[in-house]
């Protein structure tokens, strides 16, 4: 990854770790897993004379084999634990702020942007993010942090305490005049059509539809129709950038059939232990079907 120019000791202060206890769970058994195959290193030959009188039937090469393949397979259990324990932590809070700026990059004049929406804002890392680049392109824009939530009755901007601490870690960037929250469910969001000039999202949709299985026909159904609201508030000529986990092929091939422009998917990046990609693309001013000019719907229509 490029050079982002901040201290990730003060990124990590600001945001903190989501879900601290996953990697701190894979570690300390990476730890043990470490102890017991040095103690196998160590004691190995006790190991082997312990193992054939607890097991008679093992010979002495048995007994050896025994002990050295479990010995190898504690070892390797012990890399794969640290190296989980690091991507995961690596990929909470440094790797969201490197690629929440390749995400911003991505739009090329952010200073004609009137209104940007992160959807699934999270700690705000990318919606800070936007906010910094409105806020260094001398944009007078905001941007809306979209907490998901189901919100039954009222306006749907409701402040909940996931929508506080994203807004204190806004304080803290120096950017709260440039940022709003609020909560709303993500398969209908509460915003007009052709509302934003840009649409974000950081390792969200993936997340939805979750309740049916990851890999069921109704999880992918309720993604799509997320995708299809993204469009739909999004501007002709608006440009939306996803960065996400393992669904980017579905998502890539739903863009062709709403005939966006301007699709592009980046390399592959591990993130939380599995391959993650940016999607960006860009939403058609008009659609033409010969000689005459339609409006397409980018609603979600017939997808299960």
């Amino acid at each position: 990854m490029g050079k982002t120019g901040r201290d990730f000791t003060q990124i990590y202060t600001i945001y903190g770790v989501d879900n601290w206890q996953t990697p701190l769970f894979l570690l300390i058994h990476a730890i043990s897993f470490a102890f017991l195959s040095v103690f196998f290193l160590l004691y190995f030959e006790p190991i082997c004379y312990f193992s054939q009188h607890l097991f008679p039937f093992l010979g002495p090469s048995s007994a050896r084999f025994a002990a050295g393949f479990t010995g190898s397979v504690t070892a390797l259990s012990a890399v794969c634990l640290f190296f989980a324990a690091g991507n995961i932590f690596y990929s909470s809070v440094s790797l969201q702020w490197e690629m929440g700026q390749r995400m911003v990059n991505a739009v090329p004049d952010w200073s004609t942007v009137k209104h940007a929406l992160d959807l699934g804002c999270g700690r705000g890392i990318l919606l800070n993010a936007v906010a910094l680049q409105l806020k260094k392109s001398g944009s007078s824009g905001r941007v809306v942090g979209l907490t998901p939530a189901r919100i039954s009755g009222g306006n749907g901007s409701k402040i909940t305490p996931n929508t506080l601490s994203t807004l204190r870690t806004a304080c803290l960037e120096g950017v709260e005049e440039y940022v709003t929250c609020r909560a709303g469910d993500p398969r209908t969001l509460p915003f007009s059509d052709n509302y934003f000039d840009v649409v974000v999202s950081g390792v969200f949709l993936h997340t939805i539809g979750k309740e049916f299985g990851q890999k069921t026909a109704a999880a992918s159904a309720e993604r799509m129709r997320v995708l299809g609201e993204v469009v739909r508030v999004l501007k002709p000529g608006g440009v939306a950038v996803i960065w996400d986990l393992v669904h980017v092929p579905e998502f890539m091939q739903r863009l062709h059939e709403l005939r966006m422009e301007e699709i592009r998917m980046s390399e592959s990046v591990l993130a939380f232990m599995v391959i993650s990609h940016i999607v960006s693309f860009r939403k058609p001013i008009q659609h033409s079907v010969g000689l005459s000019e339609v409006r397409l719907d980018w609603r979600f229509n017939n997808l299960c």
